[in-house]
């Protein structure tokens, strides 16, 4: 589906919505956006006092919060909500 049909589709569908339903999709986006960016950023800073005695294991996992972050950016909820 061609980005700007599953855009126009998915605005759609939050019009039609419930306003409670929309809601709480959006402050459970943006809570887990910030979850996220949170919890790399905590790895991130954590692993400069330890990484050198676990193996740098809290950077990778850091790396991995960055991941989801670059997914959920690729995401249009941030964009209509």
């Amino acid at each position: 589906m061609p980005a700007n049909d599953h855009e126009t589709k998915l605005r759609d569908a939050f019009q039609k919505m419930d306003p409670h339903q929309y809601q709480e999709i959006r402050d459970a986006y943006y809570k887990a956006v910030e979850g996220l960016q949170s919890l790399a950023q905590s790895l991130e800073f954590a692993d400069i006092g330890v990484g050198e005695t676990n193996d740098h294991v809290l950077i990778e996992e850091h790396l991995t919060a960055v991941e989801a972050i670059h997914v959920m950016n690729q995401s249009l909820l941030g964009k209509i909500l």
